[in-house]
């Protein structure tokens, strides 16, 4: 059932896996490698068609500047930060609230309510382009941070319900019993209960979103437009000029469009593995 362990196969399969791993992970890395290469060239390398070799002269101070101080690029990092910081909390809030009742609760509509949850996920959101464009036309969110940030909760709601619910109906259910026994009322039970055992899932669920809803872009281009509300992702397009493309300034945005989700996680890395592998060993 279990794929066997690289440990005990032959030598020579061993091997081969030894050297096919670095070509894998750089393969897997080319992209990124190009795109910190292109963020280092001068611009008179991609006006020559000069793209894929080492740059003419390095021009990273020069375009990572003009990035800083001559674009809107600050103005797309605050917008990113102002759109999914309240929406990684809007959604891991409501998703606690909703999973504690889903996992703890036992009435006629649970399983049902939690199908609709989880049925959500499994919508693409293309079809709904049209219909939530105009719904945020038609109540004044449309190129507005709020209605973004009000979507995003919406749309990832159900995500992180499945994932709390879950975690929460692993729980042990004596401590709630006997929470309830010594009569402590019920959203006693889920701030001072439930709540310090699920951190470890808070975090994970934190990372995640937060990943999520930074790198979106598809959102980003169809319900805002502009440096007033746009985030970063969708604020890189504004380096490319009406005949021509800026691939060293755009590159040179993506690695700073990068690098605060990349921080994240590794800042959060230990509870982030810790949420995604709690239970996974009794």
């Amino acid at each position: 059932m279990f794929p066997k362990p690289i440990e005990k196969s032959s030598r020579s399969i061993q091997l081969g896996y030894q050297s096919l791993l670095p070509v894998a992970l750089i393969l897997w890395l080319l992209p990124l490698i190009a795109v910190a290469l292109f963020s280092v060239k001068p611009a008179a390398d991609f006006s020559s068609g000069d793209y894929w070799t080492l740059p003419s002269q390095f021009g990273g101070w020069e375009n990572y500047g003009k990035v800083f101080f001559e674009s809107d690029m600050p103005r797309y990092l605050l917008n990113s930060i102002l759109i999914t910081v309240p929406t990684a909390i809007g959604a891991v809030a409501l998703s606690c609230m909703a999973g504690f009742a889903l996992g703890i609760y036992k009435f006629k509509a649970n399983l049902w309510l939690f199908f609709m949850f989880v049925a959500g996920n499994f919508v693409p959101f293309q079809i709904l382009m049209v219909p939530v464009r105009d719904l945020t036309l038609d109540l004044g969110l449309y190129n507005t941070k709020t209605g973004l940030v009000l979507f995003h909760i919406a749309f990832q709601t159900g995500f992180c319900t499945l994932f709390m619910r879950n975690f929460i109906k692993g729980l042990p259910f004596a401590l709630i019993e006997a929470a309830r026994v010594e009569g402590v009322a019920e959203w006693k039970i889920f701030v001072y209960v439930v709540l310090p055992l699920m951190k470890p899932a808070i975090a994970a669920l934190a990372v995640l979103i937060f990943t999520f809803i930074w790198n979106d872009y598809f959102w980003a281009v169809v319900l805002t437009q502009g440096a007033e509300s746009q985030p970063v992702t969708a604020g890189i397009t504004s380096f490319n000029a009406q005949y021509r493309a800026a691939y060293h300034l755009m590159s040179a945005g993506a690695i700073v469009a990068a690098l605060p989700p990349v921080a994240m996680f590794f800042l959060m890395q230990k509870h982030f593995i810790a949420g995604l592998t709690l239970g996974a060993v009794k």
